[in-house]
Formats: C-alpha cells, sequence, structure tokens
C-alpha cells in the first residue's frame, strides 16, 4: 500500500525537502505545529519504524542527526525535540520540532496554515543554515 510519503518521495505530491540522500529525505511537515516543523522519512516503505531492519534505523536517526544539526543553525535559541508517533501516516517517520516550550510539542494543538511563500522562505532558511 502506498503511503502520501510514498507519493512524495515519487515526486506525485509535491513538498518542501529540507535534505535528501538516496536512502532518505527531510521535508516539512504539511500540517506544522511550529515553524520549521520537519518530518524525516526512510525512502523505504516501511510502516512502523522498529520494523526497520537495525542497520537501516541506525542510518535513519543519522541522517535525521544531520537535519537536526542544520536546524539548530537555523533556530538558534531553540531546540530541536524529536517524537516519533506514527499514527498519522502508515510510513516510519520522525518528528524534528523546534520548540521553545513543552507546549510547542503538542500534537493537540491547533496546526499552523502557511502560504506557498512562508514554506519556501522556512525551507531556504533551514536549507542554508
Amino acid at each position: 500500500m502506498s503511503s502520501i510519503f510514498s507519493k512524495i518521495i515519487a515526486g506525485e505530491i509535491p513538498s518542501y525537502k529540507v535534505a535528501e540522500d538516496d536512502r532518505h529525505l527531510a521535508f516539512l511537515d504539511a500540517m506544522p505545529l511550529v515553524e520549521g516543523h520537519t518530518l524525516v522519512i526512510p525512502k523505504q516503505e516501511t510502516d512502523l519504524i522498529f520494523d526497520l531492519e537495525a542497520d537501516d534505523f541506525k542510518e535513519l536517526w543519522a541522517f535525521a542527526h544531520s537535519v537536526a544539526n542544520k536546524m539548530k543553525v537555523a533556530y538558534p535559541g531553540k531546540r530541536i525535540a524529536v517524537a516519533v508517533v506514527g499514527l498519522e501516516v502508515p510510513h516510519a517517520h520522525i518528528h524534528l520540532i523546534p520548540i521553545s516550550s513543552m507546549s510547542d510539542m503538542n500534537f493537540a494543538n491547533p496546526r499552523l496554515t502557511l502560504s506557498k511563500e512562508e514554506y519556501m522562505a522556512i525551507q531556504q532558511h533551514i536549507v542554508g543554515a
């Protein structure tokens, strides 16, 4: 079963990519909790993150680490929080969320509504960090 993330990987659905290699992709969340909320995924379609093979699991976290380091530069003074929830989309993914307080990563909070121009500015802010 093809997930929305698989369609993003295939280029069938547009996204705001902030990092990519041959096995992973990081892009801005379409319904962010805060500015800069980024999703990190393996390109291999796997429903649950703990179903990844050990080496693939380690490589995904290493890729997420490199993305988080760019985000730390882009959002100084904020912590980059990590969440693995896995309920929204049946494709393993890691949320990287710039936060100032715990309430910033409450998934019950209303989501931001951003324009294409705002997404592009955020994308460039992270990519250029």
